[in-house]
């Protein structure tokens, strides 16, 4: 099987991880940075690397926290996010070399900078299906915490006066009229959400997921595979999930999916051939001490890469 922009068919999956927390805000007024950099362990600890058709490529750590404090209208961590953004590039991009398919296990929503980075390197365009609760599309000067991780999907496309938005060069990471957003429950959010339609980003809302996950799935799926795009990554936020499964999360959100929609939703998108990888962020095992949450995502994780390894071996 040959897909545009790489030869693909030894099925094998390549993890990385990202344990991160420098894209987001404390805790509390303590300054005591969030437990995301124990999640890739913690998702390790469950046999995600232990998979046979897992080849495991290590962490890539990040820099110091710094930002406890940070001006108005800035980016908490920002030159360190910067330089964190491209050395996950960089391996990001030696484990598409290496596999038919990217497992990033994160850590913050920032990832996704330095995994659409990677992907995308010896490619014209790819898209985005950005999952999450959020939309993520707050400029620094519109946002209350200075949190890369609640800016991530704007910065990703051209979005907001900071260098994060511009670690492309001259061009976007992405471009909105490639990405899918699917599984927002944020209405009450007074910027991100009214800039999604003029930047061309298609918002697939957190309803249509509960009540058909497959078809929210196919019209992603309309958007992303694409003869015009050279693949697309998956980014997969845990706050997607119904609390009720996932409380594990810095801002969890009541009426979200249950694990099978979740799973009708991801299957389809892990399992095309066009899909280049998929990070998981913002579980963080400093909320969860009997590990059921993270159990749970782990649980999911397999459950969705076995279909892909079913659909790679078909």
């Amino acid at each position: 099987m040959v897909v545009k922009g790489r030869e693909s068919g030894n099925g094998r999956i390549a993890l990385v991880g990202a344990p991160s927390s420098i894209g987001i805000r404390p805790y509390d007024d303590s300054g005591i940075p969030r437990g995301l950099d124990q999640a890739p362990a913690v998702l390790r600890s469950f046999g995600l690397a232990d998979r046979a058709d897992v080849i495991d490529l290590g962490d890539v750590v990040p820099p110091p926290y710094v930002d406890v404090v940070r001006a108005p209208g800035t980016v908490r961590n920002e030159a360190a996010l910067v330089e964190y953004s491209h050395a996950l590039a960089d391996r990001v991009a030696v484990a598409r070399q290496e596999s038919d398919f990217v497992l990033l296990l994160g850590g913050d929503c920032s990832i996704v900078l330095g995994a659409l980075l990677g992907a995308a390197r010896g490619l014209a365009h790819i898209g985005l299906a950005y999952i999450d609760a959020h939309s993520d599309f707050n400029t620094p000067a519109e946002s209350v915490t200075g949190s890369a991780a609640g800016m991530c999907l704007a910065m990703a496309v051209g979005r907001g006066d900071t260098p994060l938005a511009w670690l492309n060069g001259d061009r976007p990471l992405v471009r909105g009229s490639d990405v899918a957003l699917i599984g927002t429950r944020d209405d009450d959010d007074p910027y991100g959400q009214g800039a999604l339609g003029p930047a061309g980003v298609l918002d697939i809302d957190g309803s249509e997921v509960v009540s058909d996950a497959a078809a929210a799935a196919e019209r992603a799926l309309a958007r992303l595979a694409r003869d015009d795009l050279d693949g697309f990554w998956i980014h997969f936020d845990a706050d997607l999930m119904d609390p009720s499964v996932m409380p594990a999360v810095d801002s969890p959100t009541r009426g979200g999916p249950d694990v099978d929609a979740i799973s009708a939703l991801l299957r389809p998108l892990v399992t095309h051939p066009r899909a280049l990888g998929m990070h998981v962020s913002i579980y963080d095992p400093g909320l969860d001490p009997d590990r059921r949450a993270g159990r749970e995502l782990a649980s999911l994780l397999d459950r969705v890469l076995s279909a892909r390894a079913e659909a790679v071996s078909a």
